[in-house]
């Protein structure tokens, strides 16, 4: 699946020059000179902003600590700010890394690249559930024990889903049925 970058400077060649490196690169890229088309372009859902920190009606730092709370994907400062408590404020704000103009963009691309891969590591932890000894792992659809994998039959794996999903509910059998079989079938089986 392509995966869409943000890039949000208020300097129109390096805008250009990075969007079109992104796009050479297989990436969708979405575009902002400013803080409000920043915001803006943040609704598209990107996987990875780049974000500079000197730009009109609202600086890097600003849009980073409003958007936050919402989104979570890797937040990248490009700026020309050398100083530390610059890199310190950038990462308070919520910045994921910090990149000093001029760079090189086979650095760039590296960062980009290592940001996303953690963010597709953490994607799959959390199809993984502990439970004392209990392990489920939604991903490869597998219970352990104790270090024991258990094999399950696919249904069977099926409601064990279900019914970790949603812990505290109660299912009466036609309910999970409705579930795991679908509202056509025959509630007579032996669970």
């Amino acid at each position: 699946m392509q995966k869409k970058i943000l890039i949000a400077d208020d300097e129109a060649d390096i805008v250009s020059m990075l969007a079109s490196f992104f796009e050479s690169k297989g990436y969708c890229v979405l575009r902002a000179a400013n803080g409000t088309e920043t915001l803006k372009q943040v609704e598209y859902d990107p996987d990875i902003i780049l974000l500079d920190i000197n730009m009109p009606h609202m600086n890097g730092l600003e849009i980073c600590r409003r958007i936050r709370d919402h989104i979570s994907c890797p937040i990248l400062f490009l700026t020309a700010r050398l100083e530390d408590t610059d890199k310190v404020n950038g990462f308070a704000a919520g910045g994921d890394d910090y990149i000093v103009k001029p760079f090189s963009l086979l650095e760039l691309e590296a960062r980009v690249e290592a940001h996303l891969r953690r963010e597709t590591r953490h994607s799959f932890e959390a199809q993984i559930r502990f439970s004392g000894d209990l392990i489920i792992d939604y991903a490869e659809r597998c219970l352990f024990f104790s270090g024991k994998r258990l094999g399950l039959a696919r249904k069977e794996f099926d409601i064990v889903e279900l019914l970790s999903q949603n812990p505290g509910q109660v299912f009466d059998r036609e309910r999970i049925y409705e579930h795991i079989w679908g509202y056509d079938s025959e509630g007579t089986a032996v669970l």
